[in-house]
């Protein structure tokens, strides 16, 4: 490869052309190899900025995977019109059933497709320039602070004796449940408080009738 060749490879790199451009190796090669390394950088955020209950790996990998395949499909649709009108009316008849419940997961997942469309076209700057600048954006917003207190589930078992005094030690709770038993009571309320101040949940076992108290973290997925 002389000067030129790198140079007419350079500037379709940067400036991809906009019509439907032949399939060879090398634009396969280039584009599931930039459609990897920016859904890496993905699967890096997802991994960094995850609140959710549990992490899952498979998920993770999934959306570098689904990346590389929207890569695939995309490029014959690029390079040929009347394949990509067959491609897309085959593609919508596919169906997912499995429930994304967290809304930033259906969010990650938008992003590698995104980023799978946007190599197989050729538009590589986009995915290269974009991805990071969105990176930067998650970072800034999952480390800001906009709540000065979280949100926990605080489940007390007690005697029903023990209820004005609780009442009057929790002011301001919002009520989750309430199960009596001949055994007594047991109550979840939602209340939003700092961390470091999770200790004085221990308070409410100086309350007679309290016979425990748990602290859970609140999240979408465990309600």
């Amino acid at each position: 490869m002389d000067l030129n060749d790198l140079n007419d490879l350079l500037s379709d790199f940067l400036n991809p052309p906009n019509a439907y451009q032949a399939l060879t190796v090398e634009r396969v090669l280039l584009s599931l190899i930039v459609s990897f390394m920016v859904t890496l950088f993905i699967f890096y955020m997802y991994r960094k900025c995850f609140r959710g209950v549990i992490y899952t790996r498979n998920f993770n990998v999934g959306l570098v995977l689904t990346s590389l395949v929207v890569t695939l499909i995309t490029l014959p649709i690029s390079s040929n019109i009347a394949l990509s009108l067959g491609m897309v009316g085959a593609l919508s008849i596919v169906r997912f059933r499995t429930a994304i419940k967290d809304p930033a997961d259906i969010v990650f997942t938008f992003w590698a497709i995104a980023v799978g469309i946007i190599s197989g076209a050729g538009l590589y700057m986009v995915a290269i320039v974009g991805s990071p600048i969105i990176g930067l954006f998650l970072f800034v917003l999952n480390r800001a602070n906009l709540r000065s207190n979280d949100p926990y589930l605080l489940v007390i078992h007690y005697a029903t004796e023990a209820e004005a005094a609780i009442q009057e030690a929790l002011p301001k709770n919002k009520l989750r449940s309430r199960t009596v038993t001949s055994a007594g009571v047991e109550l979840m309320l939602e209340v939003r408080m700092k961390a470091k101040d999770a200790s004085k949940v221990d308070d409410l076992l100086k309350i007679k009738g309290v016979r425990d108290a748990a602290l859970v973290s609140y999240n979408a997925d465990v309600a």
